[in-house]
């Protein structure tokens, strides 16, 4: 079995089994070899330079349970050519200096129970390969991965959490965005509420005296960037059992203004004299309530899940396009544009993910049972596999896409765009 050893320090000193080390060179490197994306990007030629590069000591912190390093590390160009991408992002495209981050984190105790991955379920795997295993099974093992949970009461069909999963949403980010953010997360508690937990999803403005890069702080990030980028809901998770140690959801501000834009375009509400219409503003904020429970989903084990749309929105893990539809006027609606809820696909997941049975022994029969009575009232799961993939473009896997009729759903569409064309243009 190969191995990688990362890295070799030199012993400055010790004490008992306490050792110091130098680990400067360790941190300013280009450990993530964003040289070579960027050469293979065809953006340019950059090599590291430690001279224009330092510890960010704003981002060098430590915590009970981890240790985070920041370096500001440059990247200077070594022919003169640079490439669309870094130009329109760079003050000068001769050099690009960009923040790299380590993180040092405790692992868990082992009181910790792995639940076994199942393809149907949704939830994303890590895996491992166990050679004891017998020759009739596969010798790749698969656990899913999820936050620890767990009922005071194990014997109670509803029951408080020994320690509930706490999410904190960025305590700087502004109205409207922030109540949208809060209301939008909070729709989980009603998926673990069908897992039998009372309240064991929760939702906090993160307080003043947290920071959001201590592990023990599950985080909903407003960041600002230059250009509009993807929002992502990532996790830190124990490589041994799957069981995630922190949910990290990073959402950028410029989304909600390109959602805004969306429904300008739709509405045009151009005429001279006339404000703006708080229509497309209440669609934006609707979209951000559903962008902030899609995102914590995958902060909670779960894929995407793009067959929800043939089933009336059955997931916020879908990618959702706008509902929008033509009134009884024949003029464009946004009031039905994005759910409002969690759908019954999210609450079957969390059910198979998070609920805990009284009998160990029926366990398994009790999470097949979950997905069975899900398939038979018609509730399907497709992923990124079998939807984005040329291989695997499954009819009912459309992503940004509404109804069970592809072609019926075109047609409402195009119905729309003539709409929103016949008003496009000055008033």
């Amino acid at each position: 079995f190969a191995q990688s050893t990362i890295w070799g320090f030199t012993i400055e000193a010790e004490t008992g089994n306490r050792y110091l080390v130098d680990a400067t060179d360790f941190i300013l490197r280009d450990a993530l070899a964003v040289g070579s994306t960027i050469r293979r990007m065809r953006q340019g030629n950059y090599a590291f330079d430690k001279s224009r590069s330092a510890i960010y000591l704003q981002g060098t912190k430590n915590f009970p349970l981890n240790t985070e390093i920041e370096a500001s590390i440059t990247l200077i160009n070594s022919d003169g050519e640079a490439g669309g991408f870094v130009r329109a992002v760079t003050p000068s495209p001769e050099a690009i200096t960009l923040r790299m981050h380590h993180s040092f984190v405790q692992l868990p105790d082992t009181n910790y129970k792995p639940r076994l991955f199942d393809p149907r379920s949704s939830f994303i795997p890590v895996s491992f390969f166990d050679f004891s295993t017998p020759v009739t099974e596969p010798i790749e093992k698969h656990f899913i991965i999820r936050h620890r949970l767990q009922k005071k009461d194990p014997s109670a069909a509803i029951s408080e959490a020994v320690k509930p999963i706490v999410y904190y949403v960025d305590n700087g980010t502004p109205e409207p965005i922030r109540g949208a953010l809060l209301e939008g997360a909070r729709w989980w508690n009603q998926a673990f509420e069908a897992a039998g937990f009372k309240d064991g999803f929760q939702v906090r403005i993160l307080p003043d005296s947290a920071d959001p890069m201590d592990i023990r702080y599950n985080m909903v990030n407003w960041v600002h960037r230059s250009s509009r980028g993807w929002s992502y809901g990532a996790s830190v998770v124990d490589p041994r059992t799957g069981e995630i140690i922190k949910g990290n959801v990073t959402l950028g501000s410029l989304r909600v203004r390109q959602d805004y834009l969306i429904a300008q375009g739709l509405l045009a509400p151009f005429a001279t004299g006339v404000p703006a219409d708080n229509k497309m503003l209440k669609m934006a904020v609707e979209r951000l309530k559903q962008l902030s429970a899609h995102e914590i989903g995958h902060t909670l084990g779960l894929m995407h899940n793009y067959a929800a749309s043939v089933s009336d929105r059955a997931s916020v893990m879908d990618y959702p396009h706008p509902a929008v539809k033509l009134d009884a006027n024949g003029e464009i609606s946004l009031n039905d544009a994005y759910d409002n809820k969690i759908g019954p696909w999210d609450k079957v997941a969390i059910s198979w993910g998070y609920k805990e049975f009284a009998n160990a022994a029926t366990e398994q029969v009790e999470l097949n049972k979950i997905l069975t009575d899900a398939a038979g009232a018609g509730l399907q799961f497709i992923s990124d596999r079998d939807a984005r993939s040329p291989g695997g473009l499954h009819p009912q896997a459309h992503l940004w896409d509404n109804g069970k009729d592809a072609v019926a759903e075109l047609n409402e569409v195009m119905k729309i765009r003539a709409k929103a064309l016949s008003a496009f243009g000055e008033k």
